[in-house]
């Protein structure tokens, strides 16, 4: 029985990276200048102190100036704001990400708003949803940016295709439809009040798995040569599991990603590809 192609996430934001390292290296070489990404984390939180970490390492080997910037658990709303509008008007930070979840007494989408359109890297300020609505440039989620961006250099053909996307979160389902759409598919999600969500899935040509329920997607959602994108990182007494029952997958669909090693490194590199055009679009303006 044949295996479908992985999509390796890893190695492609690898490559992206490096093209991103050599690209800061010029820039620097010839102003003495380079992107800088201000990472802002409220708290403890353990798996978020992992993601951050990823970033400020991710960033600098890629050339960039990187830096954490720390808050309590017990930091107001009005703090995190102060510190967002410190970051604003900071000509050497050009992109600025809230790293989510924050605790809970802090609105999220308050300091999300606050932020600075031009160095919104994550795309999730009303601004530059607006912007993907419209389709004008702008930044976009990462996240759905490297799901389009893996497509692409696998050269996985879109347009005229019937992609499923399951779930319909303002991080990824949402966005990642308009940008398939944009891309000429045809596009249907699926959520939580959907019936028979497998049976819809069944004739779709590309299947983008991200609700966070481990092994949700069964064989009998993917119809044979589908490709299979896994955006779920789910901890089990196994390990890290995907939404798709992967090993059971893996012998139905066309092209699949794993995890970990799929959107999860992609969403990183994106990261960086947005503070690059960040900082291009500063110098450009």
């Amino acid at each position: 029985m044949s295996k479908a192609q992985l999509l390796d996430g890893k190695a492609t934001a690898d490559q992206i990276r490096a093209e991103l390292a050599v690209k800061v290296g010029e820039h620097y070489a010839r102003t003495g200048r380079r992107p800088g990404l201000a990472v802002v984390m409220v708290g403890d939180d353990p798996a978020s102190a992992v993601y951050v970490r990823n970033k400020h390492r991710a960033s600098t080997q890629a050339g960039m100036d990187s830096r954490q910037v720390l808050l309590p658990a017990s930091a107001t709303t009005g703090q995190v704001l102060e510190m967002i509008e410190m970051l604003n008007q900071d000509p050497s930070i050009h992109g600025i990400l809230l790293q989510l979840p924050v605790p809970p007494h802090i609105d999220a989408q308050v300091i999300i708003k606050h932020l600075d359109p031009r160095k919104d890297v994550d795309g999730l300020t009303p601004t530059n949803m607006g912007r993907l609505m419209t389709g004008q440039p702008g930044l976009r989620p990462c996240t759905p940016l490297g799901i389009m961006e893996l497509l692409s250099r696998y050269h996985v053909p879109i347009a005229g295709k019937k992609a499923v996307i399951v779930g319909r979160s303002q991080l990824v389902g949402k966005p990642l439809a308009l940008l398939l759409l944009e891309k000429d598919a045809t596009v249907c999600v699926l959520h939580s009040k959907t019936p028979n969500p497998s049976i819809m899935a069944q004739d779709a040509d590309i299947v983008v798995a991200a609700v966070g329920r481990p092994h949700l997607v069964q064989t009998d959602w993917i119809k044979p040569g589908a490709v299979v994108i896994d955006v779920g990182i789910n901890r089990t007494a196994q390990g890290l599991v995907g939404d798709v029952d992967f090993p059971a997958v893996l012998t139905r669909a066309g092209y699949i990603t794993p995890v970990p090693g799929g959107i999860g490194p992609m969403t990183i590199a994106m990261l960086l590809s947005n503070t690059w055009q960040a900082f291009q679009g500063e110098l450009n303006a």
